[in-house]
């Protein structure tokens, strides 16, 4: 779980937003439970260890989403040979994605888990959507490379791995809102993403 933004349009720290009287991140973070644990959070533990999940902090705060990722596979990397086992894939999302599901996040996963890439990512019709994605832990060896040669977005950073990608086929009866990749930065979003929950819930 990518937790580590500046959140400067939000005008506060979007994670801790509330929904149903639960930060966001907590509820997402119960969700990841269910889907692929261990769970961790890339991030502040200061600020984020009430959530009661391990907190990483970012190898490269202030840097973006990029640095994130590579922190998480570099933990994955180090936990794996403590314990002994490969792991392979790692699911990463950002915090930011209150309309994430149970059943797409599974979907994911059990795409990865069969796929021979090193990435598997979904694609709206906005783009790639790199932060809720699979990624196989001993790609970060690459990822750092282009980290360290100034690289900050993560889909430029993307182009030096195998990629498989998830379009609407694969997506859409996951999504009949047509919000599954919908994220908040700004609290006009976040009073959206209420209203359209207590819609829901009417």
């Amino acid at each position: 779980m990518l937790a580590g933004g500046a959140s400067s349009r939000f005008g506060s720290d979007k994670a801790l937003a509330q929904f149903d009287g639960k930060p966001l991140l907590a509820r997402l973070c119960a969700m990841l439970s269910e889907v692929a644990p261990p769970v961790a959070i890339i991030g502040d533990g200061k600020k984020y260890g009430a959530v009661g999940v391990t907190c990483i902090q970012d190898q490269w705060p202030g840097e973006g989403p990029l640095g994130g990722i590579i922190t998480a596979l570099d933990d994955s990397a180090r936990n794996s040979a403590t314990a002994g086992a490969p792991g392979t894939w790692n699911l990463i999302i950002s915090c930011d994605m209150p309309f994430l599901t149970r059943d797409w996040l599974t979907f994911l996963v059990q795409r990865a888990l069969a796929s021979g890439h090193d990435v598997v990512v979904p694609e709206s019709r906005y783009g790639l959507e790199p932060l809720c994605a699979c990624w196989r832990t001993d790609a970060s060896a690459t990822l750092r490379q282009a980290f360290d040669g100034g690289t900050r977005k993560v889909s430029e950073a993307m182009k030096q791995l195998r990629v498989e990608i998830l379009d609407e086929t694969h997506w859409k009866r996951f999504d009949s809102a047509a919000r599954l990749f919908w994220n908040m930065n700004t609290p006009a979003d976040y009073e959206q993403a209420r209203q359209w929950m207590e819609a829901e819930r009417a």
